[in-house]
């Protein structure tokens, strides 16, 4: 991974390199933000650059040495990656989950895109509905492995994704580790929630704010980077993003689901507004059985389509982006959506993406969300 791969985030870059310029390199760094801003891009880049064996003067990573190569293979013997993992089933009592055990699926997800979150995660690893974290085994494999000498002899880098899901025994057991680690050892944490981390650990982890991203600059990339996007399109994914590369990635595949998407949500509200609770649970029985990824991506699609029928009764079209489909719904149904529920209908959705990603019963988080709506279309 290089830095000129990243979108944006030029301060970002400018700052890990000048660390690197200086040999003034904290041993344990936190890049922390909103999700989707390339956080974790930054972190590989950075361990590229460092495990590189003959870095090119404009601060990257020459491509062509055998560290390169490795490294783009997701395969550094001196590169450590750590992130949440679970148990599998039938494994015994005594095994823990560590992330050397799911080292193949994290590496072809992070090959995919290095632009991910946890149900991202989730979904790659082949499982969604277990518990995840990073638990006391995962610290007794990172002080084995920097207890051995560096196999290329430079830097030994230990990328942590989502260090806020470390447990309290496994953050208690590397503490003397992450204090005083081994000659040339960094630690690259990549975290979401940092007012989540463990405080025994945050306190010893130099912070960077990586922002959101501009718009233009995710605008710029969904174009370059192929994706088959008209220009206006391209404007109308970025400025609804909210800084977050992923989330535009994300609307992409939901465009490509939106006709199914449009089809539930108009089902879901002509039910909910003829109280028809024998079809409310049917559609709920329906919408459960999705992919988990999917049931959040409809969601998401809900709440766009909540806030564009509360724009559309101001009757000013340019503040509209939707497509004549849902148009000429909203002719209809967007004066049910007002100024007295606009925001507990969006916080309704909201919740139940919450829900959903956390892994709560599908069929009764849609069950409760179309009797919370038809409360709110009468109301």
């Amino acid at each position: 991974m290089k830095f000129s791969e990243i979108i944006g985030q030029e301060a970002t870059k400018a700052l890990l390199l000048d660390q690197h310029r200086q040999q003034r390199i904290p041993h344990a760094q936190m890049l922390c933000g909103p999700e989707g801003v390339g956080k974790f891009a930054l972190a590989l880049a950075y361990a590229s650059y460092l495990l590189c064996e003959d870095p090119t003067p404009e601060g990257e990573p020459c491509g062509h040495c055998n560290g390169c190569h490795m490294t783009k293979a997701l395969a550094h013997p001196d590169l450590h990656f750590v992130f949440p993992a679970y148990k599998g089933k039938g494994w015994p009592a005594e095994r823990k989950a560590i992330s050397a055990d799911y080292l193949t699926q994290w590496r072809e997800m992070v090959a995919a895109s290095p632009y991910f979150d946890l149900t991202t995660w989730r979904s790659a690893s082949g499982v969604e509905s277990q518990r995840f974290h990073i638990g006391n085994g995962e610290a007794d494999d990172i002080v084995q492995q920097l207890s051995l000498v560096s196999a290329q002899g430079g830097y030994k880098v230990v990328l942590v994704w989502l260090p806020e899901m470390m447990s309290e025994d496994c953050a208690n057991k590397i503490l003397k580790v992450l204090e005083e680690p081994p000659r040339q050892t960094i630690f690259l944490m990549v975290c979401n929630k940092p007012e989540m981390l463990l405080p025994t650990i945050s306190s010893r982890l130099q912070r960077i704010d990586v922002p959101r991203l501009k718009t233009e600059e995710i605008r710029d990339a969904l174009l370059s980077q192929q994706h088959g996007l008209s220009a206006d399109d391209a404007d109308f994914i970025a400025s609804s993003a909210d800084g977050s590369y992923l989330a535009a990635l994300q609307q992409i595949k939901v465009s490509a689901d939106t006709a199914e998407y449009f089809d539930m949500f108009t089902l879901l509200m002509r039910k909910c507004w003829m109280r028809d609770i024998k079809e409310m649970y049917a559609w709920a029985d329906n919408i459960a059985k999705w992919p988990r990824q999917k049931q959040r991506d409809f969601l998401a699609y809900c709440q766009r389509l909540i806030r564009e029928n509360f724009v559309y009764n101001f009757g000013l079209p340019a503040l509209n982006h939707m497509s004549q489909k849902e148009a000429a719904f909203s002719r209809n149904f967007a004066r049910f959506v007002n100024e007295r529920n606009v925001i507990a209908l969006t916080t309704l959705f909201d919740e139940a993406q919450r829900d959903i990603a956390q892994n709560v019963n599908s069929r009764m988080v849609y069950t409760d969300l179309a009797i919370n709506i038809i409360v709110q279309l009468r109301a």
